[in-house]
């Protein structure tokens, strides 16, 4: 089964929670950190991610999120 990872550059982001609401899977959340404009930055929860995109599509901030898929040694597609 594929394996999805979602990372966020938290000074890239802004605070809007358009990820946070758009995913399904309640893998993000915001955080209680600023990042270093002042703004409070998204955080990965949970490692529900299925890969849908739809936290990157919903982000007005490119570079903000990146979703990856995981590689496994043993598994081969």
């Amino acid at each position: 089964m594929k394996k999805y990872k979602v990372q966020i550059a938290p000074d890239e982001c802004k605070g809007c929670q358009r990820c946070v609401i758009a995913c399904t899977r309640n893998v993000l959340a915001m955080g209680k950190e600023l990042n270093i404009m002042g703004f409070p930055s998204a955080t990965v929860q949970n490692d529900n991610c299925i890969g849908c995109g739809i936290c990157f599509y919903t982000c007005p901030e490119p570079g903000a999120i990146t979703i990856l898929r995981e590689v496994s040694d043993d598994v081969q597609e």
